[in-house]
Parts: structure tokens; sequence; C-alpha cells
């Protein structure tokens, strides 16, 4: 048994050493290591954007916008200019509104975030704000 241990010990310590060197020579992240909590706000910013889009890409919102004078696409630009913040809190707000009601309150949610953006001169599409 020594014998074996006295052959095998040399071969597991070089083993090791060659197996580790990849681990050793793997350059550093360039950008730093991603948190756990970056990759669940990156993830609810994803679907807070999603769920913004599947509302606007509803026929009854799309023909309440035009009817306020509101180019959807304009709209779409506009959602995606949004800030993750902005994005969650109008995300938000979209869950908070009641199930089959009208949408008057989407469409107002949608003014209200327009009005701000444009306020804080982040967009553009109201003349009255200036």
């Amino acid at each position: 048994m020594k014998k074996i241990c006295r052959y095998l010990s040399p071969l597991l310590i070089a083993a090791l050493v060659l197996g580790s060197l990849p681990v050793a020579a793997a350059p550093a992240p360039a950008g730093g290591m991603i948190t756990t909590q970056d990759a669940l706000a990156a993830e609810r910013t994803q679907s807070d954007r999603e769920r913004i889009h599947a509302v606007l890409a509803r026929d009854d919102v799309r023909e309440q916008l035009v009817a306020q004078g509101v180019d959807p696409a304009e709209v779409e630009a506009r959602v995606a200019a949004l800030s993750d913040a902005e994005a969650a809190q109008m995300a938000d707000q979209l869950d908070q509104m009641p199930a089959g009601a009208s949408v008057v309150g989407a469409l107002f949610a949608v003014f209200v975030i327009l009005l701000v953006t444009d306020i804080l001169g982040l967009t553009n599409v109201f003349p009255f704000t200036r």
C-alpha cells in the first residue's frame, strides 16, 4: 500500500497543479462581478418593458392614442427611452389599474408619463410644456 501511495501522490499533485492552471490563467472580468441584485433588477426591468409593450400593442389602446392625437410609434419610442425606474413605475401603475376597466386609465398613465418626461426635457411631445 505504501508503494502505491508513493507513486500515486506525485501524480495527484501534478494533476491538481495542471488542473488549476486554466483557472489561474483566466483573465479577470472587465466589468467586475455582477451581483444577484443586478441580475434580478435587469430581469425585472425587461419584464416591466414587456408588460408596457403588451398594453400598448392592444388595439383599443392604439385606437385611443390615435383619438387623442398621439402617434403610437412615438409612444413606443418614448417607452424605449424611459429609464429603468420610470419603466418600473409605469408597469406598477398598469398593474394597479382594475381589470376590465376602460383604457382611459392606461391612457391617462401614458399621458402623465409623457407629460413628466416632456417637462423634464427628455421628450418633445407636447408643445405646451415649453
